[in-house]
């Protein structure tokens, strides 16, 4: 006997379709400290939806061992000030569990610090990443369109939302050309 999957992935809308999709929003208001421009991002409409997961759960809690979880974050264009949107990055609660990201829509790049050392990659379509275990990460939308990204982490891994600064010790804006360039915090 044949059975059709419960989730097909759109690849015409970067979206997961059928059952057991959870989905979440983060809004500008969620990102409170999160841009150095305090007063441009004190200008944004704190409903602006800065990002949109959407993951299967194989009907698995987080935290139950040995399960996968997938799903694709979408996070819009834009920057505050001159910084361009960004996830709130995080590093596992489990935290020598890894996690693979997949791009799939856009341009952006992966922020990813280890013992205070970041590394950069370009996210663009067909992009694979390995997130090594004990690694802060986020997605930086440096594009004009939608960053679409899936993952696959394990169930286990859990969420740790440390404060920025202790994450992520550079910040990504866009210089006078419209291009990425990496600063360190002040």
């Amino acid at each position: 006997m044949f059975k059709q999957s419960n989730v097909k992935y759109n690849g015409k809308t970067f979206n997961l379709e059928g059952s057991g999709i959870q989905k979440k929003e983060t809004r500008a208001k969620d990102l409170a400290g999160y841009f150095s421009d305090l007063s441009a991002y004190q200008m944004l409409d704190p409903e602006t939806v800065m990002y949109q997961v959407e993951y299967q759960d194989n009907g698995l809690a987080e935290g139950t061992p040995g399960g996968l979880y997938f799903g694709i974050t979408h996070l819009y264009p834009g920057v505050i000030g001159e910084e361009y949107y960004l996830t709130k990055g995080h590093f596992h609660a489990k935290r020598d569990t890894g996690e693979y990201y997949f791009g799939l829509h856009g341009q952006g790049l992966l922020m990813m610090t280890e013992n205070g050392e970041t590394v950069l990659e370009e996210v663009v379509p067909g992009s694979v990443h390995y997130i090594p275990g004990n690694t802060a990460h986020r997605l930086i939308n440096t594009g004009a369109e939608m960053l679409s990204v899936s993952a696959c982490w394990q169930t286990e891994s859990g969420h740790d939302y440390a404060p920025p600064e202790e994450m992520f010790p550079q910040r990504v804006f866009r210089d006078k050309a419209g291009k990425p360039i990496i600063e360190n915090n002040s």
